[in-house]
């Protein structure tokens, strides 16, 4: 029985890779509500005289395309071709959303720029309070929420009826900012039905999902369904009601997704299973429902039936809850985390992109990054009480990891690293005050410092007299350099002397 069941689980494994090598050319054809966020970051030093509120000296200013765009990019990430439909203003914000897509392989052809509503934007003002706390000031949104005006509706869809028969897949994605109108949802549908294309909808948290009859899937969150249903439910209840709006919508199937329980997949058979979900550390469920629908999409387009693309919209999802933010989860990291099934501390350990990536969204929830490097060869007291030091100045901290070819590159003794790099990566990940590993090749961490851009650089007071390597870089951008008391009678060097005398004796 145990052998049958290994042997059934790898053929799952091989097919849902075999699954993820046919993602290449897949066309998704994605119509949703696409929004701008924009972050100001500064220094909040000092209370204005005008009024009783704080000053912000701007320090860095970052714009990333959210709602539907989300989607969008994850599809991109995953390795298929997307194309977007939508609305947006005849503004300056309108054509950054369509730039940021574009310098991603994201296909904004089909976003309109309309007069009768601005895009869709969100500000945000994060103030830095004494070089550590991020926090969120204030938030602007600009919106107006209504259905499209009848001319700008008819040319979204003449739009999309243009492009339909060239995709494999059409996606909805509703943030029921008025773009997905009764009227825009059901011409869609009518659309992909008459080219044969399955219509995959994350829907809005509204009240009722008449507008989605005749859809393929549903992809909502436990809350979205208990609102539509109009009381909580438990696991029990779960199927039964999803099951009764499968038959009221006439849905081929409903994926619901329950967070850390995984999901549960109903069928229009009145098949119900459930999907449990890899356990992890959940840092933030922003973003989860963006890359289930993208993961759905383009699984479906690769020809992969309703269960292996639940299995990898749980993969998609479970990765995206690990991170911070609405950061598009790759082919390559959906590989990665099939093959190496499940290796402890896998979600600590990151690439510098993903990394930079991640702490960029991090700092906008008000997260203060640290940052110390290493190459934690033997792992010893000393280490355990600087990581511990360094970790309580801020919210979260890196540590930059020495490679093996780093090490030799430091010219070290003949025998160091003593530790490969996957098994010093592997100690780090186990401590509670380390939050992300990252390696890097260079003798130091220069360019990796620029990459992340930590808010402090922390290391020993031993680098007193030496310069610290990333001071200039981290101070100009309103950083800071922290050196800290080592404990004594540790260090690497030193413990490897006592070693090798201990065996020359005997």
């Amino acid at each position: 029985m145990f052998l049958y069941a290994f042997d059934e689980d790898h053929r799952m494994h091989r097919e849902l890779i075999q699954i993820v090598d046919r993602f290449a050319g897949r066309r998704v054809l994605l119509v949703g509500d696409f929004m701008l966020d924009r972050y100001v970051f500064g220094d909040a030093e000092r209370i204005s005289p005008e009024a009783p509120v704080p000053v912000l000296r701007v320090i860095e200013r970052q714009d990333r395309v959210g709602g539907a765009g989300s989607v969008a990019l994850n599809v991109a990430a995953l390795g298929a071709e997307v194309c977007c439909f939508g609305l947006v203003g005849k503004d300056p914000f309108g054509e950054r959303i369509k730039r940021l897509l574009s310098e991603a392989g994201v296909d904004a052809g089909g976003l309109i720029a309309v007069e009768d509503r601005p895009t869709i934007t969100k500000s945000r003002l994060v103030g830095l309070a004494e070089h550590r706390h991020r926090q969120q000031i204030l938030r602007v949104d600009d919106e107006i929420v209504r259905p499209p005006a009848p001319a700008d509706g008819k040319a979204l869809l003449a739009a999309v009826e243009k492009a339909v028969s060239h995709v494999d897949v059409v996606c909805l994605e509703d943030y029921a900012k008025g773009v997905l109108s009764p009227e825009i949802c059901a011409g869609i549908l009518d659309l992909a039905k008459g080219e044969g294309k399955p219509v995959l909808i994350d829907p809005a948290r509204l009240g009722t999902w008449d507008k989605y009859t005749g859809a393929a899937v549903l992809t909502p969150n436990r809350a979205e369904l208990e609102l539509v249903v109009g009381h909580g439910l438990d696991d029990d209840e779960i199927d039964v009601q999803a099951a009764a709006l499968v038959e009221l919508l006439e849905l081929q199937a409903l994926v619901v997704t329950l967070g850390r329980d995984g999901a549960r997949l109903v069928r229009r058979d009145g098949q119900a299973r459930h999907f449990p979900t890899t356990p992890r550390a959940v840092y933030d469920n922003t973003g989860a429902g963006d890359a289930v629908l993208a993961m759905m999409a383009v699984a479906t387009a690769a020809g992969a039936p309703l269960e292996r693309a639940v299995v990898l919209a749980n993969v998609a999802g479970g990765l995206e809850v690990s991170k911070f933010g609405c950061v598009p989860i790759t082919r390559d990291e959906v590989v990665r985390e099939l093959q190496r099934g499940h290796e402890t501390g896998r979600g600590k350990i990151r690439s510098a992109p993903e990394l930079a990536a991640e702490l960029a969204a991090r700092r906008q929830r008000g997260e203060t990054v640290v940052f110390t490097n290493g190459c934690f060869d033997l792992l010893h007291p000393g280490h355990i009480d600087l990581l511990e030091q360094a970790k309580a100045l801020g919210s979260l901290l890196v540590v930059g990891l020495n490679s093996d070819a780093s090490i030799r590159a430091l010219e070290k003794a003949d025998d160091r690293p003593i530790r490969r790099q996957d098994d010093r990566a592997r100690m780090l990940t186990a401590l509670e005050t380390v939050d992300y590993v990252v390696l890097f090749d260079e003798p130091d961490p220069a360019r990796l410092i620029e990459q992340i851009v930590p808010d402090m650089l922390v290391k020993g007071a031993d680098w007193a007299d030496k310069g610290v390597v990333g001071r200039e870089f981290v101070e100009s951008r309103g950083g800071r350099v922290v050196l800290l008391d080592l404990v004594e009678g540790y260090s690497t060097s030193a413990e490897l002397e006592r070693i090798r005398a201990a065996t020359t004796v005997r």
